[in-house]
């Protein structure tokens, strides 16, 4: 969250960015958070050396980012694609995060907000349950 305010600070120094709805930017600044967070710790329990570390964030975590509409909206992908990109989570953080900065959305924020807690609570309760089983966890 502290990356995320910095590089905000700095984008202000050479633009203005707008920001329609700060309340909703920060909840889903905390879910995004905790969901990636939760996310590196599966990996941290799963991985057994760095490099499978880095290959859970190459193959995993980036192309979900940038298959979630970072720099496009999905209304500008022919219709599979689109019912494609509703499946990954990181679509309903990102359209969050777009409504909260500029006050548009590609869908209803209530259910990008829906969606992204469901994911978290998800993400949590594997990451518990990896915890509590002793999963690869060294005494």
């Amino acid at each position: 969250m502290l990356v995320g305010v910095g590089v905000y600070l700095v984008a202000l120094v050479f633009t203005t960015v707008p920001v329609k709805h700060p309340g909703v930017i920060l909840l889903f600044m905390f879910l995004s958070s905790a969901s990636l967070g939760a996310l590196g710790v599966i990996a941290g329990i799963w991985a057994e050396k760095f490099d499978q570390l880095a290959a859970f964030q190459n193959f995993l975590v980036v192309p979900l980012t940038f298959l979630a509409g970072v720099f496009y909206s999905i209304h500008s992908l022919p219709a599979f694609w689109q019912r494609v990109s509703r499946l990954n989570p990181f679509f309903y953080m990102i359209d969050g995060f777009r409504y909260g900065f500029f006050g548009l959305s590609d869908v209803d924020p209530s259910l990008s907000l829906a969606i992204v807690a469901v994911f978290l609570v998800g993400l949590s309760a594997v990451t518990l349950m990896l915890l509590k089983s002793g999963y690869r966890l060294r005494h």
